[in-house]
């Protein structure tokens, strides 16, 4: 009996996927293999070479092509008879909207940044439809069930930033100088350097290449009648130059984003370098091949110009083939690395002049490039499995078995899956609770109405689309069907400080913001205030009510994830995105960072970090943001031990 239910629980479900990544893949084919008939997918990327190595069902011809299509395509080869319908777009356009949510059962999130999440959350819980969340960094992971009114929502908990990125930011629209890094140490450097059989997504010819008569298979290969400038250039002109120029011809791309500029060897430096040391002996002694040294530049904290760091980018290249060449092929990106180091800050900074971001000196960029924590597939099939399983339960609305799973590194008490009862919903929290008003404190004679959206309604409340009232006075609002002069009315609001408003904004008054499309709303209480302190309150702006994630203690490591969840790591740590270097997807988890809670089945005194000191030191790697992004948030262990009255137990 309990078979027959369960068959027709998932024969009769419609369901959502959110995401065809790292976790999607797997996800997708454990439905279908589970019986699942009705499989809606959402997904607005495009498949990427580094996807390959992963996400199973894509293939090297499948590059380009988008995730949801291609997922939908492999799995009815073995599941001919199932319906999955794909959307190649993104799970925040108008046309997702509540109407749209309500039609499913149950929706699973394997998304890659916590704006969207948020979002997903916001409509599941304006449907009333259950989502399963999940996220992976590496070997952790973990799923979470949220259903509205039982369990927690995904922002009852604050989350911390986001420290991992989606792979196509990396490749085709950076936005931060961290996603710089990464694309020249785990992209460029790897090509240069690394095994040269390893594909990745900077194996595009150049016009050069295509057209040459010796019909080069790789344009990153040395050729016998170049000299080491030659080469160098060449190189240079194809990362920064062609490749810029290809991504520039996708206008859809660039509609809403400021286009990169190309930049041309030619362009920063003569015919023929002028060189300031002259050439340098070759050396076994790798700490003394710097391409600094070789051009005269001794301080690691000045920030260079353009031309000084294409320079050391073409210095530190002919240095890797002239004193170190028997190690090119076997070399992997090492921060102690002198001459990796140089190069990799000259690449991520002309890569950052081409899309308009700050440069950052040695010394930063060294912190920065740290340890990146690459997507392990198989946590990703785990946690797949544990989506599934989760789902059956909500199908079958077993809301006594629903648990939040947390996959480890290393074994705690024998155990590598730790099932926890999820809890019982945040009180206070301003998204799924009675909604007591948010309180701002702000100078509301100096700072704008841009700030305000900016700051708080869109970085800090995660909405979209907002609708801003004071009293019946509609101050903003955003939306396609608004006529001209509504339109130049609410940007001219934008400019103008908060006091100086058509309906006056000063302490006292009560805001209301709406988002329409997440069918979202909330009030703030206005409180002027004077002064903030520049260091502690950079914002000049104070929100208060709203759950914010503690500051995170920093760390050189930087992890690129697939997903994972913005709380607390399992012991203590968030679990951002998974990293794929992907830079991973990120699917996500999501983990409370305020209190901590001890599990009443560990003897006394002893938390999952505690029963593992030994292991400490090792899983110091394995967990540490990146810090979107791009996102990012794995959650992980704030949410043991007991809280509340609430039990918490473990299966």
């Amino acid at each position: 009996m309990a078979s027959l239910q369960h068959s027709q629980a998932i024969k009769g479900a419609k369901v959502l996927m959110v995401g065809a990544g790292g976790i999607g893949c797997e996800l997708l084919k454990t439905l279908a293999l589970s019986g699942f008939q009705d499989i809606h997918i959402i997904d607005m990327d495009t498949i990427e070479v580094s996807n390959l190595n992963r996400q199973f069902l894509f293939r090297q011809s499948h590059v380009g092509q988008s995730k949801a299509k291609v997922a939908r395509d492999a799995v009815l080869r073995f599941r001919p008879h199932i319906s999955i319908t794909p959307y190649h777009a993104n799970v925040k356009d108008s046309n997702f909207n509540v109407d749209f949510f309500k039609q499913f059962n149950v929706v699973l999130n394997g998304l890659d940044n916590l704006d969207a999440r948020r979002h997903v959350n916001r409509l599941c819980l304006a449907a009333e439809v259950p989502l399963v969340e999940s996220g992976t960094t590496g070997f952790l992971g973990q799923v979470t069930v949220h259903v509205k009114g039982k369990t927690e929502c995904y922002e009852c908990q604050p989350k911390p930033a986001p420290k991992t990125y989606p792979v196509c930011t990396i490749t085709s629209t950076p936005s931060k100088f961290v996603h710089c890094i990464v694309w020249a140490k785990e992209l460029l450097f790897a090509k240069l350097f690394g095994d040269k059989n390893q594909v990745n997504d900077l194996n595009v010819r150049s016009n050069d290449a295509c057209s040459s008569s010796e019909n080069t298979n790789d344009v990153f290969e040395w050729r016998d009648d170049e000299d080491f400038e030659q080469y160098g250039r060449r190189i240079y002109d194809h990362v920064f130059g062609y490749n810029i120029e290809l991504a520039l011809s996708d206008e859809e791309t660039w509609k809403k984003r400021n286009k990169p500029r190309p930049i041309y060897s030619r362009d920063v430096l003569p015919d023929k370098m002028i060189q300031q040391n002259g050439n340098v002996d070759k050396t076994d002694d790798l700490s003394s091949a710097s391409a600094m040294a070789s051009l005269g530049l001794k301080n690691p904290q000045d920030i260079w110009c353009l031309m000084e760091n294409t320079r050391v980018f073409l210095e530190a290249l002919k240095l890797f083939f002239t004193n170190r060449k028997k190690e090119i092929g076997n070399l992997s990106f090492d921060k102690d690395d002198q001459l990796a180091v140089e190069f990799v800050t000259a690449a991520a900074n002309i890569r950052a002049a081409s899309f308009n971001i700050p440069s950052h000196s040695l010394f930063e960029a060294k912190g920065i490039a740290g340890n990146i924590v690459h997507a392990v597939a198989t946590t990703n099939a785990i946690v797949a499995g544990l989506i599934v399983i989760e789902a059956i339960k909500v199908l079958k609305k077993d809301t006594d078995c629903y648990r939040m799973t947390y996959c480890l590194e290393h074994p705690s008490k024998k155990m590598l899956l730790m099932p926890v009862e999820p809890f019982e919903p945040n009180k206070s929290c301003f998204v799924c609770s009675s909604q007591t008003p948010l309180s701002l404190e702000i100078n509301t004679h100096r700072s704008k109405l841009r700030d305000f959206v900016e700051k708080i309604v869109k970085a800090k409340l995660g909405m979209n689309s907002p609708l801003i009232m004071c009293g019946a006075a509609l101050l903003y609002e955003v939306g396609d069907d608004l006529e001209e002069d509504m339109i130049a009315n609410y940007t001219a609001n934008l400019e103008k400080v908060l006091s100086e408003l058509p309906s006056p904004v000063t302490g006292g008054k009560m805001l209301t913001v709406e988002d329409l499309q997440q069918e979202f709303t909330c009030n703030i209480y206005i409180k002027h205030r004077e002064e903030f302190d520049e260091e502690k309150e950079p914002d000049g702006m104070v929100l208060s009510g709203w759950t914010q994630a503690p500051p995170e203690k920093k760390d050189d490591k930087t992890s690129i994830g697939n997903g994972a969840s913005s709380s607390k790591s399992l012991p203590t740590e968030p679990m951002d995105a998974q990293k794929d270097i992907e830079v991973k997807e990120i699917s996500d988890g999501t983990a409370s960072p305020g209190k901590k809670r001890k599990m009443p089945e560990f003897s006394e005194g002893c938390t999952l970090d505690q029963s593992n000191d030994a292991d400490e030191t090792r899983n110091d790697k394995k967990i540490q943001k990146l810090d979107d992004d791009d996102d990012d948030d794995l959650v992980m262990l704030d949410h043991w031990g007991k809280d509340t009255s609430k039990k918490q137990r473990l299966q």
